[in-house]
């Protein structure tokens, strides 16, 4: 066996542990294979025999490079929903084993959203060190910080993954609120849906091409509401039945028989702070309703 081929053998048996941190930190299957490639051909381009660890050097190559890719993903305009996972989306009655693992494994998927909100450094060194085990003072060279720095970054972030998370009342009350969301906007009713919005609610539509240049993101109850209230007047609102996305209630919306949209939503004080809307028709011929077939009136 040659070098080349002993390298690259010793290099795919760290392929999956370095995808599943690239996927963590980046949240985009795509761009997690993109930085596990990048780190193959920096580890090519070295001198691999002088590498001691080379699991903790592959390691830090990746978390530079999901580094990187996240600051430079600040500098450019983006789809707002480009870098979260497909939705997961299953019944909310009669779940049974195989869904229910579904189901807990959107919680990781919902981890994801929130941690949209954190700055890289941040989002880096919280997934390094509480999902991956990784100590503060192997992160820290990576984001350029000290340990003690590096430490309050985590610290700091799972922090705000622990506040987004704790939503009280639980899927009942949840579901009480996006059933009131659901009642309003089939009868395009906009003072109703004001009472079911957070003040400063956010409205994320992720259509692929669509609506290329166009608005995807609404702000502000008002502006949300008046959207869900023109769902009435396209004659879909209708067609919404409840679901769990992401392991939270939610609705799904087919026309003629085809999927047609999936709406995630966030909570906070028994309001909605957050509706992610998919429309992307590549997304959506991904998701898998087979628990859903029958229609709910």
């Amino acid at each position: 066996m040659s070098d080349d081929d002993l390298l690259a053998r010793r290099f795919e048996e760290h392929r999956a542990r370095l995808q599943a941190v690239a996927h963590r930190v980046l949240g985009s299957p795509a761009e997690a294979e993109d930085a596990v490639q990048e780190a193959w051909l920096r580890l090519a381009r070295s001198e691999a025999g002088e590498i001691g660890n080379l699991g903790g050097w592959l390691t830090t190559v990746v978390g530079r490079v999901c580094l990187d890719m996240l600051r430079s993903r600040r500098l450019r305009p983006e789809d707002p929903l480009d870098h979260l996972p497909d939705p997961v989306v299953a019944s909310e009655e009669g779940a049974d084993p195989e869904e229910q693992a579904m189901v807990a494994d959107a919680v990781g998927l919902a981890l994801l959203v929130v941690m949209e909100a954190l700055g890289p450094a941040e989002r880096l060194a919280f997934v390094l060190h509480d999902l991956f085990g990784l100590p503060f003072e192997r992160i820290a060279p990576i984001i350029g910080r000290t340990p003690a720095a590096t430490r309050k970054l985590a610290s700091r972030a799972r922090g705000r993954v622990r506040e987004a998370a704790s939503e009280p009342g639980g899927p009942s009350a949840q579901r009480r609120v996006v059933d009131a969301f659901r009642a309003a906007a089939r009868g395009g009713d906009f003072e109703a849906l004001l009472t079911v919005l957070d003040p400063d609610a956010v409205l994320r539509v992720d259509a692929g091409t669509a609506l290329p240049g166009g608005a995807r993101v609404l702000r502000g109850a008002a502006a949300v509401a008046g959207h869900a209230a023109n769902l009435k007047r396209m004659g879909v609102a209708s067609a919404a039945r409840p679901a769990l996305v992401n392991g939270r209630p939610g609705l799904v919306i087919s026309v003629g028989g085809e999927l047609a949209s999936i709406m995630a939503f966030a909570f906070a004080d028994g309001r909605i702070t957050a509706i992610d809307v998919y429309t992307d028709p590549a997304r959506l011929a991904r998701i898998d309703l087979g628990a859903l077939e029958e229609p709910v009136t």
